[in-house]
């Protein structure tokens, strides 16, 4: 008997829930065909047993459709009884009285809920919220003005009031309404740092609210001079502008009126060279090298000072033969003052590569590199980068083979490591130059594993390259000329290696290696700085052999030329998409991507 009955029972629930669900479906199906009459006795059966939000919003919807006004201010209210707590559903009751003409009863519903907030500072935001969402921002207003009296100082609205002023334009209080925040809690700077970006747009050029924002700082900091939280919130809004000079006018004295160590200077030195604002970085590290007695970041400011230096010739590449010597001559009178120990062997490298590279002296630079190799042991992999330079320098000289003994060195010593792999891969190209492709081949075939990216992409485009041009006699002729092309550009003599490769092109007119020359003679005039004349022969390479394996790589490197050299982020982006878009499959895709999302 008991089991009869509650087989009926669960016969009963069943059909109920199916017919639940039906009804709920059928209501969902009429209401996306923007059929409300046949889905208004649908979402009648279900709302009382299912009151979500969704059902309500679409209920109500169709109910204003059809001009149903008391059915939709009945629904309110059923919606408020079953979610009394919901104060959106409050707001939405004074919304349908307004739709409806009827402003009276509207503004006494609003007001209501406004002279009976309770002092719960969540109940107060939420109420602004609902108000703030249907655009009625002098409602919310109210709403902080008198939750602000109730909660009486024990609960900051300085947010949600920055919020509200900004919607209605008042722009400086909704920054004052910021900045005080600051004076309730310190360590509130962080939180800021999230919301300010939402109302002041730091990337437009001419923000009149990003100035008000400055102004009002500048006043807080004279105020309260001994108050440094101002000073820090301007500084970060100053990066945040892009402008590294100005910052470190603050940060300099925020340093004065701290501990006077260079701290926050040094933080700031390290921001501008991630920005490529090494004027503003130099002047950092400088600040901290002037400083009296020996502060924890004098040393690191040394290095960082040269190594500000060194990027700005390889970055920029515009530089006289006086800027040179005079980067040399600081790099040798800090060297004078540090240690002869292995620390100092990335300064040692720097100063050695600029000697080589742009100073045009070799020799000077093999005999510091060889120096320095003599230091008390320090690091294996420093020195490994010590002797990895001075086999490119002996490349530079023409002595190819000493050259070599240097990379297989390194290559015996990290045989599974990245810097190993390097090694190996520029002792393949010495074989390459000197005409022994099968040997450099066998090694570049290895290297394509390399664990290195880059290596890896490096091997295969050259092993690629031997396998595509050589077979019969005229290929090996222009693939022998190609190679001693290459040796001479790696050894900076352009105009002879430019002759070798037009050579080929006027002997041999369809030859394969047209997109390589051209991306080889962009390498050189990558390295002089020529931006201009570089981008040009990629972009041929692009347009001229858009099928070829040098398409993407020609892409990605006009991309990192407009990103890292001329700074001009829009065009990088461009050619980022580009890559991406038509080369799905490149090896480049990952670092276009992060570049792009960097930018973006």
């Amino acid at each position: 008997m008991i089991k009869h009955f509650l087989n009926i029972i669960f016969i009963f629930i069943f059909t109920f829930a199916f017919s639940q669900n039906t009804d709920e479906k059928l209501a969902m199906y009429y209401f996306n065909e923007e059929d409300c009459e046949k889905a208004i006795p649908y979402f009648e059966k279900i709302y009382d047993n299912n009151p979500s939000e969704l059902i309500f919003k679409r209920y109500l919807s169709c109910l204003n459709e059809l001009n149903q006004e008391k059915e939709a201010i009945k629904l309110i209210e059923k919606q408020i009884d079953f979610h009394p707590y919901n104060l959106d559903y409050q707001v939405a009751l004074g919304n349908e009285y307004e739709k409806q003409s009827n402003q009276k009863k509207a503004d006494k519903t609003f007001q209501d809920l406004i002279e009976n907030l309770p002092s719960n500072p969540r109940t107060i935001i939420d109420l602004q919220k609902s108000f703030s969402a249907l655009g009625k921002h002098q409602l919310a207003l109210q709403t902080l003005e008198k939750g602000d009296q109730l909660l009486n100082g024990n609960y900051p609205l300085n947010a949600q009031f920055a919020e509200v002023y900004g919607a209605l334009n008042q722009d400086e209080k909704m920054i004052a309404s910021y900045i005080d925040l600051l004076d309730y809690n310190p360590r509130m700077i962080s939180s800021l740092k999230i919301l300010i970006p939402r109302m002041i747009d730091f990337q437009e050029e001419d923000n009149s609210r990003f100035k008000m924002f400055q102004t009002a700082l500048i006043k807080k900091i004279q105020k309260n001079p001994n108050e440094t939280i101002y000073s820090e919130l301007l500084v970060w809004a100053l990066i945040q502008k892009g402008n590294f000079p100005a910052a470190l006018v603050q940060v300099k004295a925020l340093d004065k009126r701290l501990a006077n160590d260079g701290k926050e200077v040094y933080k700031l030195g390290n921001q501008a060279i991630q920005n490529k604002e090494y004027s503003t970085a130099r002047s950092a590290f400088q600040y901290i090298i002037n400083l009296d007695g020996n502060t924890p970041y004098r040393y690191m400011a040394e290095q960082l000072l040269l190594n500000t230096r060194f990027k700005e010739l390889t970055t920029f590449r515009n530089y006289s033969d006086q800027q040179v010597n005079e980067t040399i001559k600081e790099y040798q009178e800090a060297l004078a003052r540090m240690p002869k120990n292995g620390k100092s062997l990335p300064i040692i490298r720097e100063m050695a590569y600029i000697m080589a590279y742009f100073g045009d002296q070799p020799d000077s630079a093999i005999i510091v590199l060889e120096e320095a190799l003599k230091y008390p042991k320090y690091n294996e992999e420093e020195e490994a980068k010590v002797k990895i330079l001075i086999a490119d320098i002996l490349v530079l000289q023409d002595n190819v083979w000493d050259a070599s003994l240097y990379y297989m060195q390194v290559e015996k010593q990290f045989k599974f490591e990245p810097i190993g792999q390097e090694a190996k891969f520029k002792n393949a190209r010495i074989f390459y130059y000197d005409g022994d492709f099968l040997f450099a081949q066998s090694q570049l075939n290895v290297l394509k594993e390399a664990t290195t990216r880059l290596i890896a992409n490096d091997a295969m485009n050259l092993s690629i390259l031997i396998t595509d041009n050589l077979g019969i006699d005229s290929n090996f002729v222009s693939m022998a000329q190609f190679a001693k092309a290459d040796l001479l550009l790696e050894q900076h003599k352009y105009e002879q290696a430019f002759m070798l490769y037009d050579s080929i092109t006027d002997i041999f007119p369809d030859h394969k290696l047209k997109d390589d020359i051209l991306m080889r003679k962009s390498s050189a005039y990558q390295f002089k700085g020529e931006w201009k004349k570089a981008i040009e022969l990629l972009e041929q390479i692009t347009t001229e052999h858009g099928d070829d394996i040098l398409a993407d790589d020609a892409l990605f490197q006009i991309g990192q030329i407009y990103d890292n050299h001329l700074f001009n982020h829009e065009k990088a982006g461009e050619y980022y998409f580009k890559l991406m878009r038509d080369y799905p499959g490149s090896l480049f895709v990952t670092e276009a991507r992060k570049a792009y999302r960097k930018i973006n």
